[in-house]
C-alpha cells in the first residue's frame, strides 16, 4: 500500500486528493473520508474544522462482524498533570505544563475481544499462507509487515475475567498495542494509533479541570466507572457507565489504556513552565519499564481512576509468571496486566512514512531482537503484509 494514502486533509486540495483516489468526484456526497462533511449537522456531536465538521463514524472491520466507532475530540490548550491540590503521596504526576492539541477522532470504547481477536487470529492465518504459499512477503511489502501476537502461553490467565465480545481486551503488550493499531490501519486504510499522553488526558478532561470528568466528587465515581469498590474484582462490559462530556465512555476505570510515553521518575519536569505542541510533550520511551498507562482499572481506588492518574509498568509484576527466554513481546502474563488495554484515536492531520512508523514499531532495538528471535527461532509469533485484499485472501485460504 503506498504510505501516501495515509495525507489527511492538510488542505481543501487535499481532501480532493483523497476523494480522486478513493474514486469518488466532487459531486459525489462521499467525497470526504469517513468522519467528514461539509454541512453542520443538524443534531450530534461535531467539531468544526477548516475542512467542514468532523463527526462520529462507526466500522466493521473487514472480514469480520466487529464494529468500532469513532468520535470527533476538539483541539485545544490543555494544562497536563495535576495541580497542586490533587497532589499524591508519591506524585509522577506534575509540574503542570501547556500542550497545543489538534483535533482527532478517539473510540467511542476501549477496543474490545470481538476487535483485538481479530487480530490475533492473524496469527494462524500468516502461518497457514506461509504453508499454502500465498502472500510471501517481499521487498515491496516491508512497510506494510505486521508481527501477529503468538497464541497465549496460558489462555486462562489473560481471559480468567472472561472473554465475551463485549469485554475490553486485557494483557497484551504497548508493542502489541502498537501493532494492532498498524494491522487496522492497513486493513482499514485510514490511520489509527495509540493516544499520547496529553491526547489521552485532553479527551478525558473534555474540557474540564477537576479531578475527575464530573467533578472533584469521587463519590460519584460509581456512576461513571469500574473501580476497586463497584467491580467486583472484575472488568465490565464497555459502555454500562455513564459517558464523560464528549461522549467517551469508561474514561475512569474498567481497564486503563495504553499511551506511548514513558513514566519519568521526576514526573513532568522536564516540560515544567513550557509550552509545547502534542509530538514535543511526549516522552518517548528509552528503556523498556516503566511505560504509561491511564484511567486506572477495575482493582483501583478512585483516587487511581482520576484525569491525571498514571500507572507504570513493572517487569517484575506484569511478567512474573512467563517462563519464556526472551519473554513475550506481545502478552503481559501476571497480575497487574489484568486491567491494562487500549482504546484508539485516528488524527485529523497528516502523518507519512518514518514519521507513521514510529507510532506503530517497537520503540527500542530490545523488543526488535526479542521479536525475531520469538519468531525466527522459536517459531511463536508470525509476520505477515497487510492490505485491503487481505480478508479475501482469508476466504480463499479457507476455500482450500
Amino acid at each position: 500500500m503506498a504510505r501516501g494514502f495515509f495525507s489527511y486533509l492538510g488542505s481543501p486540495l487535499a481532501a480532493c486528493a483523497v476523494a480522486l483516489l478513493l474514486g469518488v468526484t466532487a459531486a459525489n456526497a462521499e467525497e470526504l473520508p469517513a468522519g467528514l462533511v461539509k454541512e453542520q449537522p443538524a443534531s450530534g456531536r461535531f467539531v468544526k474544522i477548516e475542512q467542514g465538521y468532523m463527526v462520529p463514524y462507526t466500522v466493521t472491520i473487514p472480514g469480520s462482524k466487529a464494529k468500532y466507532t469513532m468520535l470527533p475530540i476538539p483541539g485545544g490548550v490543555l494544562q497536563m498533570g495535576s495541580p497542586k491540590k490533587e497532589a499524591k503521596r508519591e506524585s509522577n504526576e506534575g509540574p503542570q505544563f501547556e500542550v497545543t492539541l489538534e483535533p482527532f477522532w478517539m473510540g467511542k470504547y476501549e477496543v474490545t475481544w470481538a476487535e483485538y481477536l481479530k487480530y490475533m487470529s492473524m496469527h494462524d492465518i500468516f502461518k497457514d499462507f506461509e504453508t499454502h504459499k500465498m502472500r510471501l512477503i517481499r521487498d515491496e511489502h516491508k512497510a506494510d509487515v505486521i508481527t501477529a501476537p503468538s497464541n497465549l502461553y496460558d489462555p486462562s490467565f489473560t481471559f480468567v475475567n472472561g472473554e465475551a465480545p463485549d469485554l475490553p481486551a486485557v494483557t497484551m503488550s504497548q508493542y502489541a498495542a502498537k501493532q494492532y493499531t498498524k494491522w487496522l490501519s492497513l486493513l482499514t486504510g485510514r490511520f489509527y494509533r495509540l493516544p499520547s499522553e496529553a491526547e489521552w488526558e485532553h479527551a478525558c478532561r473534555a474540557g474540564t479541570t477537576t479531578a475527575y470528568h464530573f467533578g472533584d466528587d469521587a463519590s460519584m465515581l460509581i456512576k461513571y466507572g469500574w473501580f476497586y469498590d463497584n467491580a467486583n474484582e472484575t472488568t465490565h462490559p464497555i459502555g454500562q457507565k455513564l459517558p464523560n462530556p464528549w461522549g467517551l465512555y469508561d474514561m475512569h476505570g474498567n481497564v486503563a489504556e495504553w499511551v506511548f510515553d514513558a513514566l519519568l521518575k521526576d514526573g513532568y519536569k522536564q516540560f515544567a513552565g513550557k509550552k509545547l505542541a502534542m509530538e514535543e510533550a511526549i516522552a518517548w520511551p528509552k528503556k523498556l519499564y516503566p511505560r504509561v498507562s491511564r484511567g486506572g482499572n477495575w482493582d483501583l481506588d478512585a483516587e487511581d481512576c482520576r484525569s491525571a492518574a498514571r500507572l507504570g509498568s513493572q517487569d517484575d509484576d506484569w511478567r512474573a509468571e512467563d517462563p519464556n527466554f526472551p519473554l513475550s513481546p506481545w502478552w503481559f502474563t501476571s497480575g497487574p496486566s489484568l486491567g491494562v488495554g487500549m482504546r484508539i484515536i485516528r488524527p485529523l492531520g497528516a502523518v507519512e512514512g518514518k514519521d507513521r512508523d514510529r507510532y506503530w514499531e517497537a520503540a527500542l532495538e530490545q523488543i526488535r531482537e526479542d521479536v525475531d528471535y520469538r519468531i525466527d527461532e522459536e517459531g511463536r509469533g508470525a509476520r505477515g503484509f497487510v492490505d485491503p485484499e487481505l480478508p479475501a485472501a482469508i476466504k480463499k485460504l479457507k476455500d482450500k
